[in-house]
């Protein structure tokens, strides 16, 4: 009879648990979206040269060319901003963008700063960089969004950091701000130089 009387308690406990699986790995699923630094995200192209990619100038950016990866190859550490005038993120990494852009210890060391159009309409980037100004040497319209697609952009804002043979050396992912600038982009900028 005992026997018996364990049978129905065993197949509860075997529904149940599923459930118990389900949630325990909800629980890791959430424990792991929420830890560590989104900004941190990995980059299979840290290491590796850059996309091969041509893009033309943003249409009615008077005096502002396009780029290449050709430009990333100079020798040179080049900083590649991914942005679009729809981001909000964008607009508040802005600011930043154009200190880093008028840094003059940055240019005597020949940084460029580059800037990815990322599917923005030519008439709403002109507005954003003629009504923020723009800290950019050059700015290339990725209307496909196929250049940040091979870059491995998760989303807008991503900034890369490219050394002077056009290795990838470094991705920040998120809106840039003077503290991750400081903090973050210039200790890799410095040791792209090297």
């Amino acid at each position: 009879m005992e026997t018996g009387d364990a049978g129905p308690a065993r197949r509860s406990l075997l529904r149940l648990l599923p459930l118990v699986v389900f949630l325990l790995l909800a629980a890791v699923f959430l424990f792991r979206l929420f830890a560590g630094d989104a900004s941190r995200l990995p980059s299979a192209l840290i290491g590796r040269p850059a996309p091969p990619f041509t893009l033309p100038a943003v249409q009615g950016l008077a005096g502002v060319p396009g780029f290449s990866d050709d430009e990333l190859r100079q020798g040179h550490v080049s900083i590649v901003n991914i942005f679009a005038s729809w981001c909000g993120p964008c607009h508040q990494e802005h600011a930043t963008l154009m200190a880093i852009g008028r840094d003059a210890a940055l240019k005597e060391k020949g940084v460029r700063l580059y800037g990815l159009s990322y599917k923005d309409e030519a008439p709403n980037a002109v507005q954003f960089l003629t009504d923020g100004g723009n800290p950019y040497a050059a700015v290339g319209a990725d209307l496909s969004g196929r250049t940040a697609i091979d870059f491995g952009v998760y989303g807008v804002p991503e900034t890369f950091i490219i050394k002077g043979d056009g290795t990838v050396a470094y991705k920040y992912v998120g809106p840039l701000s003077a503290q991750a600038f400081a903090l973050t982009l210039l200790p890799e900028i410095e040791k792209a130089m090297k």
